[in-house]
C-alpha cells in the first residue's frame, strides 16, 4: 500500500508523462508536492521503486519510467502500465509493427521532417525523408503528429537526449512549461520549454548550461508540442 505523498507523486509524474511524454523534473515534483527540498522527493522515488512502480534507467538525467499504477490511479496489478516511451535505436527508416511490442492495428505511420536542435538552433524544418511506425497510444488526439530527430543536449534534464526521436502533434498554441518546437524568426527551430512573459516569450533549456532566451512574442511561432519519445542507445 503506497501512502498519500507517495500516490500523489505517482499520479503527478503519471498526468506529465501522458501530457508531455517525459517525466517532471524533481524542482517540478517538489514544487507540485509542496516539499521544501528534493531529498524528500529522492526518498518518495526509491520507495516506488522499491515497490515495482517505477524504474530509473541508469546514467540518464531525469528517466523515469511507470511500470504499474494502483487501482486507484486507473492501473491492474497484473497488468503494467506503458508510457508513452519507447526504448530502443532511433528508427531511420520505417519499422515493422511488432518491433515495438504492439498490436499491427495499433500502429500509425508519421513523417520524420528532419532535424531538431536541444542547442543552438539549427535551421528550420523542411521536408519528410521518411515515415517513423509508432504506437497509436503515443499520439496525442487526432491532430497532424511527425517526428524529429534532436540534436543537442540542452534538454538533457527533461530526459531528452542527443540522437532521441521526438513525436510533436501539430500545433500553434501552447501553455506555460511545454516543450514545444519553435520557430524563431521563421529561421531556426529549436526544442525548448515554452513561458509567456508578458508580450515576450521565453525560450527555457532543460540543462543549466544553457541560458533561456526571452524574444518578442512576433518572433517566435510555435510549431507544435511534444507528445512522444524513442529513446536512442
Amino acid at each position: 500500500m503506497l501512502t498519500k505523498k507517495q500516490l500523489d507523486l505517482l499520479a503527478f509524474i503519471h498526468k506529465r508523462v501522458q501530457r508531455d511524454g517525459v517525466p517532471p523534473s524533481f524542482d517540478e515534483m517538489k514544487e507540485a508536492l509542496d516539499l521544501r527540498s528534493k531529498s524528500g522527493i529522492h526518498r518518495l522515488i526509491t520507495a516506488l521503486e522499491e515497490r515495482g512502480f517505477i524504474r530509473r534507467l541508469a546514467h540518464r538525467a531525469r528517466a523515469l519510467e511507470i511500470v504499474k499504477l494502483p487501482e486507484s490511479l486507473g492501473g491492474e496489478a497484473s497488468h503494467g502500465f506503458t508510457p508513452r516511451v519507447i526504448e530502443g535505436d532511433k528508427p531511420s527508416a520505417p519499422q515493422p509493427a511488432n518491433s515495438y511490442g504492439v498490436d499491427a492495428s495499433d500502429v500509425i505511420d508519421v513523417p520524420m521532417m528532419g532535424r531538431i536542435a536541444a542547442g543552438v538552433p539549427i535551421e528550420a524544418i523542411a521536408h519528410a525523408s521518411h515515415n517513423v511506425t509508432v504506437p497509436g497510444s503515443m499520439l496525442s488526439g487526432k491532430g497532424v503528429h511527425y517526428a524529429l530527430e534532436v540534436r543537442g543536449d540542452s534538454m538533457i534534464e527533461a530526459g531528452i537526449n542527443d540522437g532521441d526521436v521526438v513525436i510533436i502533434r501539430e500545433t500553434n498554441t501552447a501553455d506555460n512549461g511545454d516543450i514545444v518546437v519553435a520557430l524563431v524568426e521563421d529561421q531556426e527551430a529549436t526544442l525548448k520549454k515554452f513561458y509567456r512573459r508578458g508580450n515576450a516569450i521565453a525560450l527555457e533549456a532543460a540543462n543549466p548550461a544553457y541560458e533561456t532566451r526571452v524574444l518578442p512574442e512576433e518572433q517566435v511561432k510555435v510549431q507544435g508540442r511534444l507528445v512522444g519519445l524513442i529513446r536512442s542507445y
